[in-house]
């Protein structure tokens, strides 16, 4: 693609992102939703093959669906309203439907079939655009609302979430798929939680971004698609496949890696309000998660090539340049836990 087109694109999706965020006026909020709707499809597309083709498709269909929903939320609530500004929903429809749209704009399960299929046919970086930067203007939305949003409706949607992102993963041996199904369980989290402390989500999704981010840039130093390419990883950088173990490790929020930090705060915000049983529950599903990122971890770090190698395999990986902020990724994805007293203060 031409680079002053994906400048444009790229600058048109931040921008959209932007409005949805800082906007108070429904309809700049949904005009900022359909602006990053419009520019990802080019970038899903960014190699036009017909797999990114029927991804971009998808992804269309989908995101389509769910802005026609919010504006449907949107004005069934203007009409009981009479104001476009953000204000609690007066109509339990309109709470309904708005919740609806965002969970099929998140990829929360049941609304989740896309999210796996779009982010396999694309290459890993628009794969890493549409698991992080496309999360953050549905997830302000539901910030701004959560008073409004149905709690019953969305803590089931959290806990299939939760089941389906762990148990979707399990048979997969692709890693977009796998960090498609990863990304699902954590959405299940983060709306576990926002109706009782929408600062934890925040938090949830900003070290969910670190972690995700970590994961796909080292999935593109070295061209890894698939389990049995990370396992070739060993011998041509060692030091980042220690790195890689470690992150998967804190994804699954093992101490003391980040990923523990907010699993920590949301079990036990969940139990300061009285609920004893989901918080074990999806403490106990979150298992289903650890397994296939420790089955990655052993295919990649704790496996060894069958006999005596000691060439470098450069004709199976080919040589990317080093992302610059990866060391600095790593170190937040991984080690940001003696920081929990801070973030439970501001929380």
């Amino acid at each position: 693609m031409n680079p002053t087109i994906l400048t444009i694109i790229l600058l048109n999706l931040f921008l959209g992102t932007m409005i949805t965020m800082i906007s108070s006026h429904w309809l700049l909020i949904w005009m900022g939703l359909e602006m990053n709707m419009f520019s990802m499809i080019p970038i899903l597309m960014i190699k036009p093959t017909p797999r990114s083709t029927e991804a971009a498709t998808k992804y269309f269909l989908t995101q389509a669906t769910a802005s026609m929903l919010l504006m449907l939320a949107v004005i069934i609530n203007l009409t009981h309203s009479g104001q476009w500004t953000i204000v609690k929903m007066f109509n339990p429809m309109a709470s309904y439907t708005m919740t609806i749209a965002l969970a099929m704009k998140l990829g929360l399960a049941p609304f989740h079939f896309w999210l796996p299929e779009v982010t396999q046919g694309t290459p890993l970086m628009p794969g890493m655009i549409l698991l992080t930067w496309q999360k953050l203007a549905p997830m302000a939305i539901m910030y701004q609302i959560h008073s409004s949003i149905n709690f019953n409706m969305m803590l089931t949607m959290a806990i299939l979430s939760i089941v389906i992102g762990g148990w979707g993963g399990l048979n997969q041996t692709q890693l977009r798929k796998i960090m498609a199904y990863s990304s699902v369980a954590h959405m299940g989290w983060m709306t576990a939680v926002i109706s009782f402390n929408p600062s934890i989500m925040i938090l949830n999704l900003m070290i969910y971004l670190m972690m995700t981010i970590t994961m796909f840039t080292l999935f593109i130093n070295n061209s890894s698609t698939t389990t049995l390419s990370m396992s070739m990883m060993w011998n041509k950088t060692p030091v980042l496949t220690t790195m890689t173990l470690t992150t998967l490790m804190s994804m699954g929020g093992l101490p003391p890696l980040s990923g523990f930090m907010p699993k920590w705060m949301i079990i036990q915000e969940l139990t300061k309000n009285d609920l004893i049983l989901l918080p074990t529950i999806m403490a106990m599903l979150a298992l289903l998660n650890l397994y296939f990122y420790m089955r990655l971890a052993y295919s990649t770090s704790l496996t060894m090539f069958p006999s005596t190698n000691n060439t470098k395999l450069w004709w199976k990986i080919k040589s990317t340049k080093f992302p610059p902020l990866t060391p600095t990724f790593i170190i937040m994805a991984t080690m940001m836990i003696p920081l929990t007293p801070i973030m439970a203060i501001l929380d």
